[in-house]
């Protein structure tokens, strides 16, 4: 008897043995498949690859003495990004998903690390400013990836903390970066930073491009509100045709000079703020707090967009109005820095403030921290109104794709008048005049955000009974 109870045992051991794999199994794929997780891990790629490259462009020149070549790869790079991210990228994204973009993408980062590497010992520009060409192809893929997921996988009710989740952890990267860029060069006295920076960016950039072989497709992830149009309905000509229908769109239209505006001042703000008043360990430290800034700014504004007891007309209205006021206050102490600027360059003072000479260096320093903010505020306002206009990825990533054209051609005319030497002032006067302009014009998309960006008449009406009963819950309390 005991002979048989063991062989009868023998099976269901096994069988509790197989069942407990296939729950982990399980357990691993929920949790692979949660909005949230797929968040965090895309936050996380972009802190090792773009937050990385933030944190060489951070320190004024790349982290070179000579501006220029680092000015004309941005240029290359964004206009590379410019003429690829819409019409090219957005399309193939809608064909082969996310992971494949971020594959295609990841491995120009530590290109351009390399390039700079490069540069360093053979003082070889022309690689320097192709590998910059080939990252602003690599950029589109991984921005419009990136900006899909980011507007697309969480209920429309958390896209606001979404965004502030990757805005912190990205822009981490950056900090991280220039804070070990500040440990490397303490001592520095050439004024470019030394090969081993460039070398430990190269290897975090690698490893946030291999990461991306953990990111699901949009048919995986458990949201409600999630639109994945079916296989069978996808072919180029439909999906050029919806490219063209939602850029051609009069409040996406509207959009687009917030979108060219998004990173118009970043040449300004690190080559002239940053790169010509500091020497090369203060525009380290400055290029951390300035990164670390931007995580304050994105907390700030998600809460903002998400903000209880609001409906989402009203958050787009507030955040709009705290943009403008926010911008003003800051670009008006940016004058005031620029006009004291300019006598210190009269004097021939330059790339000469160090963090402890504090009657000089703590006024410009919080100016550069306040510019950091407002960028998050920006941007994050910006993917916001993109996330509002569609919860379908393939649409998303068009309006992602138009975003980062719009931004990376603004951004490469701004850098284009930085590396042909216009005066700082008149950089100044454009990039106060382009944002305060932009939002302006922006008004019209504002006022008419939807209080759900869902298809169905039925959730829309639904939406409206749930935001109604909240307020009154709000009222009531009060």
């Amino acid at each position: 008897m005991e002979e048989g109870t063991r062989v009868q045992a023998s099976p269901t051991c096994e069988d509790g043995q197989q069942d407990g794999q296939q729950n982990n199994q399980s357990t691993i794929r929920q949790l692979w498949t949660h909005s949230w997780f797929q968040i965090l891990l895309i936050s996380f790629i972009c802190f090792c690859c773009p937050g990385m490259y933030n944190a060489l462009t951070g320190l004024g020149g790349s982290g070179q003495v000579d501006q220029t070549v680092a000015a004309n790869a941005n240029v290359a790079l964004l206009s590379a990004t410019a003429a690829t991210a819409l019409f090219v990228v957005g399309p193939i994204f809608d064909r082969v998903g996310p992971r494949v973009c971020l594959l295609l993408g990841g491995w120009t980062y530590p290109l351009y690390s390399g390039s700079l590497l490069c540069f360093n010992a053979t003082a070889n520009g022309a690689f320097v400013i192709a590998a910059g060409a080939i990252l602003g192809i690599g950029a589109s893929f991984i921005w419009v990836a990136q900006g899909a997921i980011m507007t697309t996988y969480v209920p429309e009710s958390q896209k606001g903390r979404a965004i502030a989740i990757f805005w912190i952890i990205f822009n981490l990267g950056g900090g991280v970066g220039s804070l070990a860029s500040f440990g490397s060069n303490f001592h520095s006295t050439s004024g470019t930073v030394s090969d081993g920076t460039y070398i430990a960016l190269l290897v975090i950039m690698a490893l946030g491009w291999l990461m991306g072989v953990f990111i699901c497709p949009p048919s995986y992830v458990r949201v409600a509100q999630l639109e994945v149009k079916p296989q069978s309905e996808k072919n180029w000509r439909k999906t050029m045709s919806q490219a063209v229908g939602t850029i051609t769109n009069w409040r996406v239209l509207c959009m687009l000079p917030l979108f060219f505006s998004a990173n118009v001042f970043y040449s300004y703000q690190q080559n002239v703020v940053n790169g010509m008043t500091f020497n090369i360990r203060t525009r380290s430290l400055n290029g951390a707090l300035y990164w670390m800034a931007q995580m304050v700014g994105g907390l700030v504004i998600g809460l903002i967009l998400d903000m209880p007891g609001l409906n989402r007309r009203m958050r787009a209205r507030v955040a709009w109005c705290f943009l403008f006021a926010t911008g003003m206050g800051i670009w008006g102490g940016g004058y005031a820095f620029q006009k004291w600027f300019d006598r210190r360059m009269a004097l021939g003072l330059k790339q000469d403030i160090d963090y402890t000479d504090n009657s000089v260096s703590v006024g410009p320093m919080f100016l550069y921290i306040f510019y950091g903010c407002y960028d998050a505020f920006w941007q994050s306002f910006c993917y916001w109104l993109v996330g509002a206009s569609s919860n379908d990825p393939a649409k998303a990533a068009v309006l992602v794709g138009a975003y980062k054209t719009f931004q990376s051609a603004g951004g490469a005319m701004a850098w284009r008048i930085n590396a042909i030497g216009k005066p700082a002032m008149t950089q100044f006067a454009m990039d106060w005049g382009l944002c305060m302009g932009a939002l302006v014009l922006a008004i019209p998309a504002v006022l008419t955000v939807t209080l759900t960006s869902e298809s169905d008449p039925d959730a829309v009406e639904g939406t409206e009974m749930r935001e109604s009963d909240e307020k009154a819950r709000v009222e009531m309390k009060d």
